[in-house]
């Protein structure tokens, strides 16, 4: 725990003095086109954030500001892609890399499919950071760092929260086929929780497909008493469902935005794991800016840790303040 509260601090007061020694050039205004390929800026460093979030998530919306951020900071010029299709995210790491920029930034839900390009863009010399998820397969790719929290570690503290609340069955919903970032979750909760624990594949691309799937799963198993979303939108579905049917079970979910807010206020959610993915899109940038100007990089090898906390009705009207901003 130490050797990742150094990990931590190391960062943000790398990104401190970095800030003050980069009071000169700046980022010009970001555009948003509307498509995915939707935020650029110019500076003399030019880094390539490309995530398998879909456009308009509220989740990756944040890490999206985080990156912008830090590039309009450090004269950074910063371009944001996604793509929630492995391939086509594949491609967007091939188009960076021929396009020879200074640096990429790269979320691995689906590891092997982005293992060659990964590859082949250290190969060319390029700097590599990874975020989010595919942290085990970080290093092996090649990429200089990783930048997220451990997935399983967050599992277990967030199943041990609800075994605290009280509850004796859970239900963990994963929304993603084939983002083994989510199963971590599901796992780790299921140590931490030590009872049963069940898991339901929905597809978030359908919300009302979603709510009916919850509810239909409490409404044939009423020895279901928690309910763990992996997605602030799956969290508000979730607590739809267990009204619609007429369930006590309550419900916690991963990740954070301002409906999540407004249901740990309202006393619908009992807490949000929070990785604080503002940081994923921010440090990345800072960690490429610091190993081009000063061959520095952080980590030690070890993943730089964004998370987990946990906001709850203890803290959340202070989150609150940030979540309105669009950082939380």
């Amino acid at each position: 725990m130490k050797s990742r509260m150094v990990i931590r601090a190391g960062v943000a007061l790398a990104g401190v003095a970095l800030l003050a020694a980069c009071s000169g050039p700046t980022g010009t205004n970001t555009q948003d086109t509307g498509s995915n390929n939707s935020s650029q800026a110019s500076g003399d460093l030019k880094v390539s954030v490309i995530t398998h979030g879909t456009a308009g998530d509220a989740f990756w919306s944040v890490v999206k500001v985080g990156a912008e951020d830090a590039g309009k900071q450090l004269g950074v010029g910063v371009t944001y892609n996604s793509d929630g299709d492995p391939g086509a995210q594949a491609k967007l790491i091939d188009n960076a890399v021929s396009q020879k920029v200074g640096g990429i930034v790269v979320s691995m839900a689906n590891p092997d499919a982005l293992k060659t390009s990964i590859e082949n863009a250290v190969k060319a010399g390029i700097p590599v950071i990874t975020i989010n998820s595919g942290s085990a397969k970080s290093a092996e790719f090649g990429a200089m760092a990783h930048v997220g929290q451990e997935e399983t570690i967050a599992g277990e503290e967030a199943g041990k929260k609800l075994k605290a609340a009280g509850k004796t069955k859970l239900l963990c919903v994963i929304h993603e086929a084939g983002n083994s970032g989510l199963n971590q979750r599901c796992d780790g909760a299921r140590t931490g929780f030590g009872g049963a624990v069940e898991n339901l594949q929905v597809d978030i691309s359908n919300p009302t497909d979603v709510e009916a799937r919850i509810k239909a799963k409490l409404q044939s198993d009423t020895a279901v008493d928690g309910v763990l979303a992996l997605n602030p939108q799956v969290a508000v579905n979730a607590a739809s469902a267990i009204k619609g049917a007429s369930s006590k079970a309550q419900v916690a979910t991963f990740d954070l935005n301002a409906d999540v807010v407004n249901s740990i206020k309202a006393g619908e959610v009992l807490f949000a794991v929070d990785q604080q993915q503002y940081q994923q899109g921010y440090l990345p940038v800072v960690m490429l800016k610091l190993f081009k100007d000063n061959a520095n990089t952080l980590g030690g090898g070890k993943p730089v840790l964004t998370g987990p906390g946990f906001v709850d009705k203890s803290n959340v009207d202070k989150v609150a303040e940030y979540a309105k901003n669009g950082k939380r």
